[in-house]
């Protein structure tokens, strides 16, 4: 997978504690029911980065498949237990 990062969406990831390696995973990783797509052509995607912690990242794909993430933080005690029902 081709990620594409820029000066925004790097600062954007940081702001809320996530390494760009981790984004990145859970991207690659994405399984079940993610990724999933949304009417504005945006991807979510929950899952687990590198270290385990759990995370949502969502993201932009070019026609050619390059990503653009635009969004990760790391899930809220809410989502995490509704996530953890799942696996």
């Amino acid at each position: 997978m081709d990620f594409r990062w820029n000066d925004w969406n790097i600062e954007h990831v940081a702001r809320h504690g996530v390494a760009l390696e981790e984004a990145e995973a859970v991207i690659e990783a994405a399984s079940g029911a993610y990724p999933r797509r949304d009417a504005d052509g945006k991807w979510l995607v929950r899952g687990r980065g590198r270290g385990g912690r759990l995370l949502q990242v969502i993201y932009l794909m070019d026609d050619d498949g390059t990503i653009d993430a635009i969004h990760a933080r790391p899930l809220t005690q809410k989502e995490t237990k509704r996530f953890r029902r799942r696996e």
